[in-house]
């Protein structure tokens, strides 16, 4: 495996195996970090308009020298702008944002909740219709969603004609989410994982500390080969040139399964705190 090898998506397409993720990086530093990461050999970039840097992700790309088409780019909806026609015309914008006539993988950021929203139910619905026409056109490769727990992606499969591709979640130590995974896995859903490193808090547990003693790599490479072998795709984001270059080397070697039973194991290594069934934006 390398940070190119790609894992099968549902509709016969493919994703790499590793993404590098630009949640909390400001544009001018997406940009920056954009391009060292396609320089260090990523091909599969994540981002959101949520984030307020497509504009700084889109600029790195063109300007890599890298074909479009070896590029595997995700971008995400933001809830303000669901709705079917709301939809299309926030896809529009993104578009033109990262310069860019199609992307590899749309995702709805977060589902809307029926503690906030009487109609969550059909928003969600027209939402995903909107995703289903956009890739029946070709502008999206593949489609799927974020932060989706089992109840909000039933509502999509027994109301829409495409299922989900791809469920981004929150996955590190403290917080493997064994269950969501493998109903993912029940429904053909490729499991994307951000925040691998729980938020930076995952550098001071003594336990992931001594494994890298013991591989002779770094805390981070640990816990991203974790996430390897789980079958889970994580999103590392830094914008260092050396911790770049440092997230992509974890192919060199493989944690034996009693360690990553120590890691799944884990218990309080840090939460974002954000909850998909408590959502406030």
């Amino acid at each position: 495996m390398n940070l190119q090898t790609r894992i099968p998506i549902s509709n016969g397409t493919s994703i790499p195996c590793v993404g590098f993720g630009t949640w909390k990086t400001p544009n001018e530093e997406a940009e920056k970090s954009v391009a060292e990461a396609l320089r260090v050999g990523y091909r599969h970039i994540d981002t959101a308009t949520a984030y307020g840097n497509e504009a700084g992700v889109g600029k790195a790309i063109a300007e890599s020298g890298i074909a479009r088409k070896d590029i595997f780019l995700t971008s995400k909806l933001w809830n303000p702008h669901q709705g079917y026609q709301s939809t299309l015309d926030a896809f529009a914008r993104s578009l033109e944002m990262l310069q860019t006539d199609y992307l590899d993988l749309y995702l709805i950021h977060w589902p809307h909740d029926r503690k906030y929203f009487d109609n969550w139910e059909e928003m969600n619905i027209e939402t995903w219709r909107a995703f289903e026409k956009l890739y029946g056109e070709g502008k999206i490769k593949a489609i799927g969603v974020s932060n989706f727990r089992p109840r909000h992606i039933e509502n999509l499969v027994d109301n829409c004609e495409i299922a989900p591709m791809v469920d981004q979640i929150e996955i590190h130590p403290g917080m493997p989410q064994d269950d969501m995974i493998a109903y993912c896995r029940e429904h053909n859903i490729v499991v994307e994982g951000w925040s691998p490193m729980a938020t930076g808090r995952i550098f001071s547990v003594p336990e992931v500390q001594e494994l890298a003693k013991k591989y002779g790599k770094t805390v981070a490479q640990v816990v991203l080969r974790w996430h390897v072998q789980r079958g889970v795709i994580p999103l590392p984001k830094s914008v260092t040139p050396s911790r770049i270059a440092e997230n992509s080397r974890i192919f060199d070697f493989s944690l034996e399964e009693s360690d990553m039973q120590v890691i799944s194991n884990l218990q309080g290594c840090g939460w974002s705190n954000l909850d998909p069934d408590n959502l406030i934006y």
